[in-house]
C-alpha cells in the first residue's frame, strides 16, 4: 500500500516537472520570436507576428477595405470601423466611476482615468516633462529631434504633425470645407470660420489695454502682449533680427532662404504664408466683406476696414512712449518713434548707408542701379524718384 502512494507520488512529482519544462520551453520560444520580429521597412515598427505586421502595412498604402454602410467612412483595420460606428449607434458601454463620463472603448475610458489619478506614465527621454499618452510624448519628442514625418507629395513640405499636413494639403486643392451659414463665405480651416462669424454674432472680444486690438481668444492675446513689452526672445541667425514669436522668426527667414510655399492658381504668384495668398486672392474675386458703418466704403482686409474707420472716428491708439504723439497706425508710431531712438534697420546693400523708412532706401538703392522707373507722359523722361517727376512736370508742362 505504502509502495504504490510512493509510486503515485513519484509520477506526480514526474507530471508537473514535465508541465514546467514544456512552460519554460515555450517560454523561451517565445523570447526566440520576438527576437526575431517581424519589421515594418516604412516606418521600423517591429511586430511579433507577420499578419499583424500585414495589418499595420496598411497604414502606409492607404488600403481601406471596410466602410461605414452609414456615412461612407472607411477605415483600414474592422475593429476601427467598429468603433466608429458607435458613433451612429450611440452606444458607450465604458463609464468612469469618478465623473461618470461614458466612452465607446475601454482604451478611451483608461486614458480618461488618468485625468482623475494624475498618472504620466511616458516621460521625454529629452526633458523632464511627462505625458498621459504615448502618442503625446511621440509628438513632443519631435520638438527635440526636429523630425518632420508627413511631407506633401506635392511640393515635398515637411510637418511634425499630421493634422498641419492636412490643413497643407488644402493650399493646392483650393479646397473650402467650412462654410459660413450666415454670408457664404468659405474658409480651409474650421478655426478661420470660427473667427469670422463673430462679425455676425458680435462675440465680446478680448481687447488690450494698450492699443484697444481685440482678439477672440486669451492666449492671442498673450501673443500680442509681447509687442508692448518689447520682450523679442527669437533672434535670426542670418541677420540678427529679434521677434517677439516664435512664428514671426520663422516667416522672416524665408526672407533668407526665399522659400514661397503658397501660389495664386489665377496668377502663379507666390507669398510666405497661406494668409498673404488669402489676401491676394481677393484681388481676383474682387471680394470685400467689409463694411464701413460710416460711409458705406468696402474693404477686402478687417484691418483695412478698422484704419479707414478712424478717419470718421478721430481714433489714435498708439502713443509715443518718448512724447505726447498719437497715432492712428502702429506703422506711423514706429516710424515716429525712429526719430528718438535713431534707430536705422534699412542698411544698402551696395554701401555701408542706412535709412530710417524702407521707402528711402529704395530711392538710395536707385543711385546705384541706375533705375528710373518714373517717366514723364510728355516728353518721355525718366526719373529715379517720383518728386523729381513731380517737380520736372510743374516746371516744364503745366499750363
Amino acid at each position: 500500500m505504502r509502495g504504490s502512494t510512493l509510486e503515485r507520488n513519484r509520477l506526480l512529482v514526474t507530471s508537473v516537472e514535465r508541465v514546467l519544462h514544456n512552460h519554460q520551453a515555450l517560454k523561451n520560444m517565445d523570447i526566440q520570436t520576438r527576437e526575431k520580429q517581424k519589421q515594418c521597412d516604412q516606418c521600423g515598427k517591429t511586430f511579433s507576428w507577420a499578419s499583424v505586421l500585414k495589418k499595420h502595412l496598411r497604414v502606409h498604402t492607404k488600403e481601406k477595405l471596410h466602410s461605414c454602410h452609414l456615412c461612407r467612412k472607411s477605415f483600414s483595420h474592422l475593429q476601427s470601423l467598429k468603433e466608429h460606428l458607435k458613433i451612429h449607434t450611440g452606444v458607450r458601454e465604458y463609464m468612469c466611476f469618478e465623473c461618470e463620463k461614458t466612452f465607446t472603448s475601454a482604451s478611451y475610458l483608461k486614458l480618461h482615468q488618468r485625468i482623475h489619478t494624475g498618472e504620466k506614465p511616458y516621460k521625454c527621454s529629452h526633458c523632464d516633462q511627462r505625458f498621459r499618452q504615448s502618442e503625446h510624448l511621440k509628438t513632443h519628442e519631435r520638438i527635440h529631434t526636429g523630425e518632420k514625418p508627413y511631407a506633401c507629395d506635392q511640393c515635398g513640405k515637411s510637418f511634425s504633425l499630421k493634422g498641419n499636413l492636412t490643413s497643407h494639403m488644402k493650399v493646392h486643392t483650393g479646397e473650402k470645407p467650412f462654410i459660413c451659414g450666415q454670408c457664404g463665405m468659405s474658409f480651409s480651416q474650421f478655426s478661420n470660420l470660427k473667427d469670422h462669424m463673430s462679425i455676425h454674432t458680435g462675440e465680446k472680444r478680448k481687447q488690450c489695454d494698450h492699443c484697444g486690438k481685440t482678439f477672440l481668444r486669451a492666449s492671442d492675446l498673450n501673443k500680442h502682449l509681447k509687442v508692448h513689452s518689447k520682450e523679442k526672445t527669437h533672434s535670426c541667425h542670418w541677420c540678427g533680427k529679434s521677434f517677439s514669436h516664435l512664428q514671426s522668426l520663422k516667416l522672416h527667414q524665408k526672407i533668407h532662404t526665399g522659400v514661397r510655399d503658397y501660389m495664386c492658381f489665377e496668377c502663379e504668384k507666390t507669398f510666405t504664408t497661406a494668409s498673404h495668398l488669402k489676401l491676394h486672392e481677393k484681388i481676383h474675386t474682387g471680394e470685400k466683406p467689409y463694411t464701413c458703418s460710416h460711409c458705406d466704403k468696402r474693404f477686402s482686409q478687417s484691418g483695412d476696414l478698422k484704419k479707414h474707420e478712424r478717419i470718421h472716428t478721430g481714433e489714435k491708439p498708439y502713443k509715443c512712449s518718448h512724447c505726447d504723439k498719437r497715432f492712428s497706425q502702429s506703422g506711423e508710431l514706429k516710424r515716429h518713434e525712429r526719430i528718438h531712438t535713431g534707430e536705422r534697420p534699412y542698411k544698402c546693400s551696395q554701401c555701408d548707408q542706412r535709412f530710417s523708412r524702407s521707402g528711402n532706401l529704395k530711392a538710395h538703392e536707385r543711385i546705384h542701379t541706375g533705375e528710373k522707373p518714373y517717366h514723364c507722359t510728355e516728353c518721355g523722361k525718366c526719373f529715379s524718384q517720383s518728386s523729381s517727376l513731380h517737380r520736372h512736370t510743374k516746371n516744364n508742362h503745366s499750363k
